[in-house]
């Protein structure tokens, strides 16, 4: 059974796997530096916390995230995710990292892990 979680923009919802998101905990103990990472079958969380701010940031499988296990899925999105936003080139989007004091770089891959990985899932992929 999925449930509309996640509101997410342009008003579509992210349909979440109910039993997948019971079985992680929405709250952890606070970790060393603030992150904890709670991955599940086609579900990870993310929680942010400090004493000033605090949050969960969902990772589920997407159009461009299906080629990573449930543990590394969170990473995958990210990097992911903000590899496209700085890309965007928007003064704002740029703007508003410079005032949280975020910055964003890709890093090269390793040969290996993409000869792996690009072995691991290709059987894996969608419709394949």
């Amino acid at each position: 059974m999925t449930t509309p979680l996640l509101l997410l923009p342009g008003g579509a919802d992210a349909d979440i796997d109910t039993a997948a998101a019971a079985a992680l905990p929405i709250s952890e103990p606070a970790a060393p530096g603030g992150i904890v990472v709670k991955t599940g079958p086609d579900l990870a969380r993310v929680q942010v916390s400090c004493p000033h701010q605090s949050g969960l940031i969902y990772v589920v499988p997407g159009d461009r995230s299906w080629v990573c296990s449930d543990e590394l899925r969170p990473a995958h999105a990210l990097a992911g995710f903000f590899r496209e936003l700085i890309a965007l080139d928007d003064p704002r989007v740029a703007d508003l990292m410079q005032q949280w004091g975020l910055y964003y770089r890709s890093l090269p891959l390793d040969a290996a892990e993409i000869a792996d990985s690009t072995a691991a899932t290709a059987t894996d992929r969608p419709g394949a």
